[in-house]
């Protein structure tokens, strides 16, 4: 279950269908998405796909000499740009690909809108889903809910998203919903819905044991997106913003012009595959050890080049020596930007209280004297830097003294989802709490799971994921969401959803007590 893989086989199918010869990728803005965090352009450039348009653009040149391939989603919108687009085609052949089921009458309209008969085939991909992860995808949507009850048009995208996930991961899963989430229950009978009617997509090769679907709802574990983060993905989506695989650092005092937006893939960018889900003190650690690499690599690249022998050595290796050298600017600027604003907020003592907070039942202390501490030795009333640290080596000292034994303060916090899963994956999880969808039960542990959080998953739960993954040989997880939320778009969710602080809980009924918190 590779999310990724799955839908970087959608695009390179598209492409081989297509034949030899010049091509234009003609996208919406989902799909763009969609293929930019699994591919990129340099790499697609290589399959002869040369220029790169968005179907909903007014000012496309007419270029007879390329073949379209088309993928996008299977909206009125779409369907209607299409029927435009074929009456007047502007390329010699059309590929189109929906990423979702297509009508009848939508693919009618097509072929009568099809007059020049340039469209050479019509598919369904369902790459209808941005795979961050190969565990973890998302569906990029803030505030899916009014209230305790669904955005109706939120209803059916989430839907859509997720049984595109299970086509094209080739699952029909029983489900199981949080049963004291009323959205839960209906995403979950919507979906069901869908497998229903679409029986004859979802009748794949049947397995020993049924692949589950699990749904859940953000609102049962507000904790997690509000806390710092200190692996390096969780991290900089915390602090910088991760929009599908990109990061702005225009922001950044003194960036240079080449770095004020990066990309952060594990698919192409090795140092971060090998460091994403390790914590800060280990990546001031690896950066300081991938610069010095680099420095005992480089002059060697500047050697003089006396003879043809030397230069082409130099012309061979030239693209090896570029690709690291843009890898290490690339993740000295990141990790440089999260240890300033990392010594700016004071981030490490301000997380140190979040997990004491989080993880302790006696909150006294922290109430009592946080204030008092301020007050008493606080930053205006310091005549030195007590904190110290200004750089990720630095940090990695003082992260390290917060070790105690194998426990480190500040990732004592594990989300709620890592026990359920945990639960689920030994057969414990309650089927009072977690009710089966329909009459059918699974007696067997699961193997193949998809977890799916209403309002929205963090990097904190992808990396549970990751390490359940990793520890349960045979269990599968591939973790979904909404949207992947850090603190700031998690306080908008809530905010989305109509919540406005004191009175709003009276209006939304008695808050449910947790045996956790």
């Amino acid at each position: 279950m590779n999310a990724v893989l799955a839908v970087r086989q959608y695009v390179s199918k598209m492409i081989e269908d297509s034949g030899p010869g010049m091509k234009v990728l003609l996208m919406d803005r989902e799909t763009t998405g969609a293929v930019s965090v699994v591919y990129t352009q340099s790499e697609i450039l290589q399959r002869e796909v040369y220029l790169f348009e968005r179907l909903d653009s007014p000012n496309r040149e007419p270029m007879k000499h390329l073949k379209a391939i088309c993928f996008v989603r299977p909206t009125k919108e779409n369907v209607e740009l299409l029927v435009q687009e074929l009456r007047r085609p502007k390329y010699s052949v059309y590929f189109i690909y929906f990423s979702n089921v297509i009508s009848k009458s939508d693919v009618k309209a097509l072929a009568e809108a099809d007059e020049q008969e340039v469209v050479a085939e019509v598919q369904e991909f369902y790459g209808d889903y941005i795979a961050v992860n190969p565990h973890v995808f998302s569906l990029n949507i803030l505030g899916c809910c009014r209230g305790r009850s669904w955005d109706p048009a939120q209803l059916a995208r989430t839907t859509q998203g997720l049984t595109a996930l299970l086509l094209s991961l080739k699952k029909c899963p029983m489900i199981r919903y949080q049963l004291s989430s009323e959205p839960a229950k209906r995403l979950a009978e919507c979906v069901k819905q869908v497998i229903t009617k679409e029986y004859e997509l979802f009748d794949f090769r049947r397995t020993e044991v049924p692949p589950l679907l699990l749904i859940l709802d953000r609102s049962d574990d507000a904790i997690t997106p509000l806390l710092n983060q200190w692996t390096y993905q969780a991290m900089v989506h915390e602090l910088l913003g991760i929009n599908n695989n990109r990061i702005d650092l225009s922001r950044v005092p003194g960036i240079s012009k080449d770095l004020r937006e990066v990309v952060l893939s594990a698919e192409n960018d090795e140092f971060y595959a090998n460091n994403m889900y390790l914590n800060f003190a280990e990546i001031g650690t690896n950066i300081k050890n991938l610069m010095e690499d680099f420095q005992r690599r480089k002059p060697k690249e500047q050697q003089k080049l006396e003879s043809i022998a030397d230069m082409k050595a130099f012309v061979e290796n030239y693209p090896q020596f570029k690709k690291m050298s843009g890898t290490v600017s690339k993740h000295v600027t990141v990790v440089g930007e999260l240890s300033r604003l990392v010594a700016e907020r004071n981030l490490l003592e301000v997380s140190e209280v979040e997990q004491e907070l989080a993880c302790q039942s006696d909150h006294s202390s922290a109430l009592q004297l946080v204030s008092a501490v301020v007050e008493y030795g606080g930053k205006r009333v310091r005549g030195s830097d007590l904190f110290g640290p200004k750089d990720a080596v630095a940090i990695t000292k003082q992260f390290l003294k917060g070790l105690k034994g194998i426990e480190n303060v500040y990732t004592q916090h594990q989300p709620l989802l890592q026990e359920t899963l945990d639960q689920l994956i030994k057969g414990k999880l309650k089927d009072s709490q977690y009710p089966y969808l329909g009459p059918n039960t699974l007696r067997d542990r699961p193997q193949d799971i998809i977890v799916f959080l209403i309002g929205g998953a963090t990097y904190e739960e992808a990396l549970a994921v990751y390490n359940l993954n990793r520890s349960n040989p045979g269990v599968r997880i591939v973790l979904g969401g909404t949207t992947i939320h850090n603190t700031k778009s998690f306080l908008e969710e809530v905010t989305a959803a109509g919540f406005r602080g004191r009175g709003t809980e009276s209006s939304q009924g008695p808050p449910r007590s947790s045996s956790r918190r």
